[in-house]
Parts: C-alpha cells; sequence; structure tokens
C-alpha cells in the first residue's frame, strides 16, 4: 500500500485537487493518506462501495468515545442528536419520522418561493462588478430554509451566522478559537429553537417545524432534542453546499462558455447534475469500520477511520468518459456528490430543485453575466469553494 503525503491545505492542492486525485487513484486507489492519518479512497467503485457497505457507519464505536470537552458541550449536544452521526436502529428512526415530514410534495411547493426570492436577488444587481456569492449564492437557499422550518425570514442572517460558524469545525485548520464560535453558535441556536418549537406546539403552522412536531411512526415521536438536532441538519448540510453548488456551477458554467441551451427546461436537470460529478461542494466524507475489511492492497482495521474522496469518485475515467470535461449533454450515471447508501442527502432533493431554478434564473436575467478575474477557491478542505466569485452583468 501506497502513501500520499500532501496537506489538503497545500496551496496547489487547494486551487486544483483533480490533479492530485488522478495520481492518487492510480497508485492506489485505496492509500495511506497520511496528513489525515487515515486510508483514503480515490476510485468510483471503492467510494460507492463503502458508502453502502453495512461494515461502515458514522456513529463513534464505542470502544472510541471520548468525554465532551467542557468547552465544546453544547456543540455535541446537537450533534448526539443528528441523524448524521447516527446509525440503526437510531438512524432508521429518526430519518424515517423526518421524511413524513420533508415530502417530496412539500420540497416541489417550494419552486414559487425560490422563484420569487430569485427575482428579488437578481434585480438588486448593480452594474459594477460584484460578489455573486454574497449577493446571490447565499441568501437563496438560507432563506429558503428560513421558509421551510417557518422561522422568521428576517432572521436569515443569524441562520446564516450560527451555520458558518458550526461548519469550520468540519474543515481543515479547526483551532481553539474555531471551536469556541461553534459552541456559542451551537448554544445560540438551540435557545432560540427551544422557545420556537415550544410557540409552535401551541400554535402549529404550515411548516416544516410543526410538521416534524407532529410526525409519528409506529407510536413515536421526535424528542425537542431530536427535532432541534434535526433543524440545525437541515440548515448546515442543507444550506452550505447549495451555496458552494451554486458559486461552483456558476463559475464552472462561465469558464467554459457554456451555451445557454444548457439551462433551458428541458436540458438543466442534466446541467446540475454534471456539475454537481465536475465540481462537488463536499469532497470528503468520512466512515468508521466495525469490523475489518479488505480492501485489496490495503486492509481497513476495525476501529479505523476512512475517507472517501466524494471529489475524485465523480472524476474517474473507469465511469466517466474524458472526466476532466465539463459536458451537460454526457449521458446520465450516478455520482457521489449526495453520498450514498442509509447516509444519502436527506435534503438532495431540495437541493437540485433551488439549482436548477436558481441557475435558469440567474442567466435568464444576465445572459451575458462573466467572470472579473480568475476566482480562487478558499483554504477549506474538505469543502471546495470560491473565496469569492467576482461577476458583472
Amino acid at each position: 500500500m501506497k502513501t500520499l503525503c500532501l496537506s489538503p491545505r497545500d496551496p496547489g492542492f487547494v486551487q486544483n485537487p483533480y490533479a492530485v486525485y488522478a495520481r492518487a487513484r492510480a497508485d492506489g486507489p485505496v492509500l495511506f493518506w497520511q496528513d489525515y492519518g487515515m486510508l483514503a479512497a480515490f476510485d468510483a467503485a471503492t467510494v460507492h462501495a463503502l458508502l453502502r457497505d453495512r461494515r461502515l457507519g458514522r456513529e463513534v464505536p464505542s470502544d472510541q468515545r471520548q468525554p465532551t470537552p467542557a468547552h465544546m458541550a453544547d456543540f455535541y449536544a446537537l450533534e448526539t442528536h443528528s441523524m448524521l452521526e447516527l446509525e440503526p436502529p437510531s438512524h432508521t428512526r429518526l430519518r424515517g419520522l423526518v421524511l413524513r415530514a420533508f415530502t417530496s410534495r412539500r420540497i416541489a411547493g417550494l419552486a414559487p418561493e425560490i422563484e420569487k426570492i430569485a427575482a428579488e436577488l437578481l434585480a438588486r444587481f448593480p452594474r459594477d462588478p460584484f460578489d455573486l456569492i454574497p449577493a446571490f449564492c447565499t441568501q437563496l437557499p438560507v432563506r429558503i430554509i428560513a421558509r421551510l422550518l417557518g422561522v422568521p425570514e428576517n432572521m436569515w442572517p443569524d441562520l446564516l451566522r450560527w451555520s458558518n460558524d458550526m461548519v469550520a469545525v468540519y474543515q481543515v485548520g479547526r483551532s481553539r478559537v474555531t471551536e469556541d464560535a461553534a459552541n456559542a453558535a451551537a448554544a445560540e441556536f438551540t435557545t432560540f429553537l427551544q422557545g420556537y418549537v415550544e410557540h409552535r406546539r401551541h400554535d402549529p403552522r404550515d411548516d416544516l417545524i410543526t410538521q416534524l412536531i407532529m410526525a409519528e411512526k409506529n407510536g413515536q415521536k421526535l424528542s425537542t432534542d431530536e427535532l432541534i438536532g434535526t433543524c440545525v441538519l437541515l440548515l448546515n448540510a442543507g444550506h452550505e453546499a447549495t451555496v458552494q453548488a451554486l458559486g461552483n456551477g456558476v463559475a464552472c458554467l462561465l469558464s467554459n462558455h457554456t451555451p445557454l441551451a444548457a439551462l433551458a427546461a428541458d436540458a438543466v436537470n442534466a446541467t446540475v447534475e454534471e456539475i454537481l460529478r465536475y465540481d462537488p461542494p463536499l469532497h470528503v466524507f468520512e466512515r468508521y469500520a466495525y469490523e475489518d475489511i479488505d480492501l485489496g492492497d490495503a486492509t481497513l482495521k476495525r476501529g479505523d477511520k476512512i475517507a472517501l474522496v466524494l471529489g475524485a469518485a465523480g472524476r474517474d475515467p473507469a465511469v466517466y468518459d474524458h472526466p476532466d470535461r465539463f459536458d451537460p449533454a454526457r449521458p446520465a450515471s450516478a455520482h457521489a456528490a449526495f453520498g450514498g447508501g442509509l447516509h444519502f442527502c436527506v435534503g438532495a432533493p431540495l437541493a437540485r430543485l433551488e439549482m436548477q431554478i436558481a441557475l435558469r434564473a440567474l442567466f435568464d436575467h444576465a445572459p451575458t453575466l462573466r467572470l472579473v478575474g480568475k476566482p480562487r477557491f478558499a483554504d477549506a478542505y474538505h469543502f471546495h469553494r470560491f473565496e469569492r466569485l467576482i461577476v458583472q452583468v
């Protein structure tokens, strides 16, 4: 088994991880990534297989659980009730209850709201060069999440700040400052939701929080802690990924001189899937092994973690012809941008809908939109997003 010695903060890697992924697939495709201290899978076959392998999971093995650091107590109180960090049977019960509220009908019903918010944001575009990330990519999904949950929409700056501070702990370079900010955000968000959920118990509305309160399966309901953890997960996972996917998508379309026909009603779905394959917002998802697993030249030992490199799987030439070429007309093929198996992203249908509507609306409004300078990716691995995206109408 070979070793990959490269910091995910290396400037060259930050700007173009795909060249490293190609070498890693050729050398491995499973390597020991020294800077992560764990095995890493870079090919599509292994990544897709392990995403669905029940011998692995997200939940920390019982013999590896450590006391929660006092300064992170509020943050990990939320993590304890997050279905993203749980395995069956707890995960099965939580996900089943959430899906009873987070229905395809409710998601489809958000289309007019997405169109309305997009139109409001587009109408404010300046004529001079501006950063599209805060002006459009960020606001649209966070305001939709606010409407979906049923919290006051004018709270979106707070939701955004809480989400950014909490999600930062998953990036390389995590520090005590990062952890303190994440814990403070978790405490503030939890305090708000505790009061808001109690209010909704006595004043139900047509929103997701009310539906989560009412959701029941086999006589079981979500506890208040589980409901709060679910709301926070929907904000953090749903909003952050969509912001990054929109920014990556716009840059991809512009830098590849993609014809507007790729965003027509009969083509936009395929274009969005190609964006997610070509430059996904999340590049690594980790799993614990619950027993020894043979991976060819490597053995994943019980209790060890493995990094599933989603970004590399999407560029695997064994699956995709000319994988480094952006091709909106590419025949449909499964990608791993939303994960897979038990932990397939519950918000994937909403993210897809937001991207389809937002990208069409953006280029309908500004068909001659252009990049101003070459955008740079942020030092935020295992996320893959731009520092800023300066454009001009």
